[in-house]
């Protein structure tokens, strides 16, 4: 339990950690490309304002400089600095001239087939491979002017990959962390955990003397005076302490990361009709009908033993709170993994909280009135279920019926 505990609480932390990386790394590379593509927007701007040449550098006095509202990555070696090159179209939308004269890594014929390609799409702005574009109209038709944007894309990659690279580096070293200190998180629950199992490894040994005495003196009484009502009413009850205190000790053992199953297949369909045919004379002696749909050849692996424990306390529980006069209904389904089905009428399933049914201790009958039962049974059954990757559910099937479906996973 505790090594579960262990392993779930480092899941938990590491799906988080990878999930908050993931988002985070997001953010950087829409930020990066937001900024990329103003950056680079910012250039094509000039040279179009400029009818496909950049202007020259002069301040607000008409002197060499740089003007007013020019963005702050600019300077004044940018316009020698920026490769970009120009296509300009009629207006029957004919490539009337290309002008490659400020880059050299692009011929004039690249350039028309960038640009007819970039003209039938009817976009503003975009990329053509390394090269951002925007496409303006003018007197003498549409011209789309080309920035090279190789560097600046190389550049926001590098720094991509090494944002990428240190949060998955992050995240590694996180979860050794993690690994490192969940045992330590978890040591108070282990201490709990170790002591409760103590406390009823020692209550069952207190117990057992005194139940063993008293059942013993009990016998010796009997043989005396013979049976009377107040000696079987504390036989009665020395034997429901000694059923509680066994059933103390499976919960316990139950709760063991390493319980010993005995692996094997046998034929589901097989052990359940057996089990029902057990608990079919006692329904009907009780007045209660008990219905069976049982798919045939349903094999499983796992341990006949404990499986068959858990079909009889979903029978016994069946049994117990059905309603007068109602009926039980038990199916088993054939599917990928066999599923199984135990279904009762009761009265009071609208009442019951079906998430608590699984707990210890637990009594759907608020005033606890005696059925044979300790509200164990169940917790048993769940345990169980989960030492074969099973999984149990109670649910309500309407206002009168209350189920369990429990999935057998092989």
């Amino acid at each position: 339990m505790i090594y579960h505990l262990q392993r779930k609480v480092i899941r938990i932390c590491g799906i988080s950690v990878i999930l908050v990386f993931t988002v985070i790394f997001f953010l950087i590379y829409s930020f990066s490309t937001r900024q990329l593509n103003e950056t680079m927007d910012a250039l094509t701007d000039r040279i179009s304002d400029n009818d496909g040449r950049f202007p020259e550098w002069k301040d607000d006095r008409g002197h060499p400089g740089m003007p007013v509202g020019v963005p702050d990555f600019m300077t004044m070696e940018t316009p020698f600095s920026t490769r970009f090159f120009t296509v300009r179209f009629d207006e029957s939308g004919r490539v009337a001239d290309v002008d490659v004269s400020s880059i050299s890594a692009i011929t004039e014929k690249t350039a028309q087939e960038y640009a007819e390609e970039t003209y039938e799409s009817g976009r503003e702005r975009g990329w053509m491979g390394d090269y951002r574009y925007k496409r303006y109209p003018t007197e003498r038709g549409m011209t789309i002017v080309y920035v090279d944007g190789s560097m600046n894309r190389f550049m926001s990659n590098r720094m991509l990959l090494a944002a990428g690279v240190v949060l998955i580096t992050s995240a590694f070293a996180i979860w050794i962390i993690v690994i490192f200190f969940s045992k330590r998180a978890v040591r108070p629950v282990a201490e709990s955990y170790e002591k409760q199992k103590q406390f009823i490894t020692d209550a069952n040994h207190e117990l057992k003397t005194p139940l063993t005495l008293v059942m013993t003196n009990l016998d010796i009484l009997e043989a005396e005076i013979g049976e009377n009502e107040w000696l079987s009413d504390i036989r009665s009850e020395g034997e429901r302490m000694s059923a509680l205190v066994n059933q103390l000790v499976v919960l316990s053992r139950m709760d063991e990361d390493k319980t010993n199953l005995e692996m094997h297949v046998f034929s589901l369909s097989d052990m359940i009709t057996d089990v029902i045919s057990e608990f079919q004379a006692l329904a009907q002696d009780r007045g209660k009908l008990m219905e069976a749909q049982i798919d045939p050849k349903v094999d499983y692996v796992g341990d006949e033993t404990a499986v068959r424990r858990v079909v009889s306390i979903l029978l016994d529980n069946a049994v117990k709170y059905c309603d007068d006069s109602g009926s039980i209904r038990v199916r088993l389904e054939k599917r990928k993994h066999p599923v199984l089905y135990v279904e009762n009428t009761y009265a009071d399933v609208g009442e019951t909280e079906l998430d608590k049914l699984f707990d210890r201790f637990y009594r759907a009958d608020k005033a606890r009135t005696f059925t044979g039962g300790f509200g164990v049974g169940l917790s048993i059954a769940k345990a169980i279920v989960t030492q074969h990757k099973g999984e149990i559910n109670a649910y309500k099937k309407d206002t009168s019926h209350i189920g369990f479906k429990v999935i057998w996973r092989k």
